[in-house]
C-alpha cells in the first residue's frame, strides 16, 4: 500500500471522527440543558480510555447526560445504585450453580458494559468500592481467579453529592487518582431551567430518549479513529516541561498536605492532547494545559485543615499555581 494514501485515509477517518464527536453537543442537548462542559469531559476520557467523577447535587440530570452520551455514540449503558449494603459481587458479578448441570457458571455483573454509571458511590462501603478498582485499572474482572475482559470502550462515571455527609464512606486518594476528571455539574442558570421546565410542559420524557430524537452520530468506530489522531497529536518538549512544573508545583504548595503524583501528570498530558485534537490541531498549546487543569488535578491535591477552614478550595490552589508557573512562549 502506497503510504501516502494510507496516510490520507487516515486524516480522513480522523476528521470524520471529529466531526462526528463534534455532533454529540448538539444531540444530547436534545435531552440535557446546558451541560456542554460536562459533555466535552466524558468525550475526553472517552478518547483517553479514563473515567469520570461527576460531582453535583441530586437533580441536575447526572443520570440522564450519561444515559444520553451511550445513546448518541450507540453504547451500552448500565446503572447501579451504590447502597450501605451493596456487595463487590453485585458490580462484577459471582459464579452460580447450575443445578441442571452440576456446575457452576459466572453470571455477569453491570460492570459489563460500555458506560457504567455507578450513582453514589461514596454511600457504598470501601469493600465495595474497591471492587471497581480492577475494572477501571486493568479493564477485567477476577472471579474464582479466572480474569474476564469487558468490554470495549468501557467508562465509569461515579457520581456522589457534594452536600450531604452523612452515612457516606469517602473515597481514598488512592481511588480518586484512578478517575482521570472530576467534572463538577453546577446547578442550572436561570433561563436554562426556564428551558427544562418548558420541555417538561411539552412532554418531554426522560426516560425516553427516542423520542426526545436523540439519534447515534457516532460509534466505537469513531471512538478508535479519534484515539488514534490524539495519539500522534505532538507535544513539544516545553509542554512537556509545563506540566511537570505545574504538578510539581502543587507538591510545593503551603496550602495542600497532598501534591499531583506522576500520574496526575501523565493524566493532565493526556487529556490535554485530546483537547486539543478535538479542537482541531494535532499540537498541545499551553492553553490546552490550562483548560484541563481544574478537572484533571482537583481530585488528586488535598487541603490542609487550617487552609480548608479558611475557605480555600482545590481549584482556588490549582489556579494560584498556573497564574505563577512560567508559561512556554
Amino acid at each position: 500500500m502506497d503510504p501516502t494514501t494510507d496516510n490520507a485515509g487516515n486524516t480522513g477517518d480522523a476528521s470524520r471522527a471529529r466531526a462526528s464527536l463534534e455532533a454529540l453537543r448538539a444531540e444530547i442537548a436534545k435531552a440535557v440543558v446546558g451541560q456542554d462542559p460536562a459533555v466535552t469531559g466524558l468525550v475526553v476520557a472517552l478518547l483517553c480510555r479514563g473515567h469520570v467523577l461527576l460531582e453535583g447535587v441530586p437533580g441536575v440530570a447526572k443520570t440522564l447526560l450519561v444515559r444520553s452520551l451511550a445513546a448518541a455514540l450507540e453504547l451500552d449503558t448500565k446503572r447501579v445504585q451504590f447502597t450501605p449494603d451493596l456487595m463487590p459481587s453485585d458490580v462484577t458479578g459471582s459464579l452460580v450453580y447450575d443445578t441442571r448441570s452440576a456446575e457452576f457458571s459466572f453470571q455477569p455483573g453491570p460492570v459489563f458494559t460500555n458506560l457504567l454509571l455507578a450513582d453514589e458511590i461514596n454511600r457504598t462501603p470501601p469493600k465495595t468500592q474497591s471492587s471497581l478498582l480492577e475494572a477501571m485499572e486493568e479493564r477485567q474482572v477476577t472471579v474464582d481467579g479466572k480474569p474476564r475482559p469487558l468490554p470495549e470502550p468501557f467508562l465509569v462515571a461515579a457520581t456522589q453529592n457534594p452536600v450531604e455527609y452523612e452515612g457516606t464512606y469517602p473515597l481514598p486518594e488512592a481511588q480518586l487518582d484512578r478517575f482521570l476528571l472530576k467534572l463538577t455539574i453546577p446547578l442550572p442558570s436561570r433561563q436554562d431551567e426556564i428551558d427544562v421546565l418548558t420541555r417538561h410542559a411539552s412532554g418531554f420524557d426522560p426516560r425516553d430518549l427516542h423520542a426526545a430524537g436523540v439519534r447515534p452520530v457516532a460509534g466505537p468506530a469513531e471512538l478508535e479513529a479519534a484515539r488514534v489522531a490524539v495519539a500522534k497529536t505532538h507535544v513539544h518538549p516545553e509542554i512537556t516541561a509545563y506540566v511537570v512544573d505545574i504538578c510539581r508545583a502543587t507538591r510545593e504548595s503551603p496550602s495542600l498536605t497532598l501534591g499531583v503524583s506522576p500520574r496526575g501528570a501523565t493524566a493532565l498530558l493526556a487529556t490535554s492532547r485530546a483537547w486539543a485534537w478535538l479542537t482541531g490541531r494535532d499540537y498541545v498549546t499551553p492553553d490546552d494545559v490550562k483548560a484541563l487543569a481544574l478537572p484533571t488535578l482537583r481530585h488528586r491535591v488535598q487541603l490542609r485543615p487550617e487552609a480548608e477552614m479558611e475557605g480555600v478550595t482545590a481549584d482556588s490552589v490549582i489556579n494560584a499555581i498556573l497564574a505563577h508557573v512560567p508559561v512556554p512562549r
